[in-house]
């Protein structure tokens, strides 16, 4: 028996690979299939199946793909319905995968199709369950991404309870818990940083396991939940309808444009110019009415939030030699309408004798000092950032938003931006520029170096929620 975890930290996402005798089963696959088909070619096995524990919001799938490419079933919990060819499992039904059995346990409640799968050793005992974003270390999936007219998050929430009284708590201890995510992701609000553990451990320490009461369980899940960023539900949608093959989407953007073609292209209305360096490469220099995502950072999360439209169409100024990886990291939320990317960066732009546009940044110590003289700060971390301190009578102005409170500022005014450590305040700066905001400023360091001036702060909380 083999089983491995294949985590990708940019996504906080967990797949699996398991392997029994000459066949393998493959859990929640990202959008490239190459990882997964290249380990069994490597291990000589036969990939049998494709298990989906959910329709996935937070990225896109790679289970219609590898379908495709190795003749493996699809298998989706009870209450799936797709538009390509797949099987729906009942609750409790079992699949071989060599000497090993894996066990569908319909846990709905994060979603109505939500399942965890037990996988059985080849004496039939208990070894681990995949649970999706029915459980994580530490955490529960949020029951928000799955209301209809006639059910609210509450409903939700109070299945999500019930499957894990009745399916998940009576385990055994000595199951290892393989979730679907870790820190990082927006699926839930307090996940662990570790991407496994026992379920004994987790009984003990996570608070959706130890609550016993159902009142109490709802009202603690359905509190302080940000509202899912808007390319959750578009996602889904992929996921459970389908979408371009990934080869040919990489082909398509992985096209190296001369500057004056790139130029072509970014000139029409309907493209977007991308820009995934580093902050301050992007702040020296950058093309006119870019915008910046550091690949770096949470990149494709960012992304999805901040992109309203899927189908976009978007150039690139990437770092060289990671063109490709951007195109793959865009087409695992979705985003195949890449057309290709400025060939030789920013210095072919640049000898090509193309306009270059930058953006002001000042120290922490600077701008501390000019805070009382009444400037405009914009501090674009996320509420529960702000709640735990910040500067004294500055409102939050989260990026998350920025498509929503943009017309809400006076683009007359100067503003000075930060966020925790200048990668989102970057990005809030940028997209603020295209829209025709000149007086920019970056603050560097963003909170983490103003704390350590004597910008008037509020006092630390200590029981705020993130």
């Amino acid at each position: 028996m083999h089983v491995e975890q294949i985590y990708t930290g940019c996504l906080a996402q967990g797949a699996y690979y398991i392997r029994s005798g000459k066949e393998a089963a493959i859990i929640d696959p990202l959008r490239e299939t190459q990882p997964y088909t290249s380990r069994a070619e490597k291990d000589g096995v036969k990939i049998k199946y494709i298990f989906e524990t959910h329709f996935h919001a937070d990225f896109v799938s790679g289970h219609v793909d590898l379908a495709k490419k190795t003749g493996a079933k699809i298998v989706f919990g009870p209450n799936a319905k797709t538009d390509y060819e797949s099987y729906v499992a009942k609750d409790g039904e079992e699949f071989k995968i060599g000497d090993l059995t894996l066990k569908v346990l319909h846990t709905p409640g994060h979603t109505l199709e939500s399942t965890t799968y037990l996988l059985l050793d080849e004496n039939k005992k208990p070894y681990c369950i995949f649970s999706g974003d029915t459980l994580f270390i530490g955490d529960v999936g949020r029951p928000d991404l799955a209301i209809k007219s006639d059910l609210t998050q509450e409903d939700l929430a109070g299945m999500l309870f019930d499957s894990l009284q009745n399916k998940i708590k009576s385990l055994p201890d000595d199951v290892i818990v393989y979730p679907a995510h870790g820190a990082g992701s927006a699926c839930g609000k307090n996940m662990s940083k570790e991407t496994f553990d026992t379920l004994g451990n987790q009984k003990q320490k996570n608070y959706a396991l130890v609550m016993n009461s159902k009142k109490e369980f709802v009202t603690e899940l359905t509190t302080g939940i940000i509202p899912p960023p808007q390319y959750f539900a578009k996602n889904a949608a992929l996921n459970k309808n389908g979408y371009s093959a990934f080869d040919a989407v990489m082909e398509q953007g992985s096209k190296a444009l001369p500057a004056n073609e790139f130029e072509t292209l970014a000139d029409e209305d309907d493209v977007l110019i991308l820009d995934v360096r580093k902050p301050q490469e992007f702040a020296q220099e950058h093309i006119p009415n870019s915008i910046f995502i550091g690949i770096d950072g949470q990149f494709a999360p960012w992304v999805g939030a901040l992109i309203t439209d899927l189908k976009q169409k978007i150039v690139l100024v990437a770092p060289q030699g990671r063109e490709e990886e951007v195109v793959m990291r865009l087409s695992r939320v979705g985003y195949d309408n890449c057309l290709g990317y400025l060939k030789g960066g920013i210095e072919a732009w640049k000898n090509a004798g193309k306009e270059i546009a930058s953006i002001k940044s000042v120290s922490a110590e600077e701008f501390a000092g000019k805070i009382n003289n009444g400037i405009s700060i914009l501090d674009v971390r996320k509420p529960g950032e702000y709640d735990n301190q910040h500067i004294k009578n500055v409102p939050n102005k989260p990026l998350d938003f920025i498509n929503e409170w943009t017309d809400t500022i006076d683009k007359n005014k100067e503003y000075h931006i930060h966020c925790a450590g200048g990668y989102r305040s970057m990005i809030a700066a940028s997209i603020l520029k295209s829209r025709g905001f000149e007086k920019l400023m970056d603050i560097a360091g963003g909170f983490a170096a103003i704390s350590k001036t004597n910008a008037p702060l509020t006092e630390i909380s200590t029981c705020s929620k993130s």
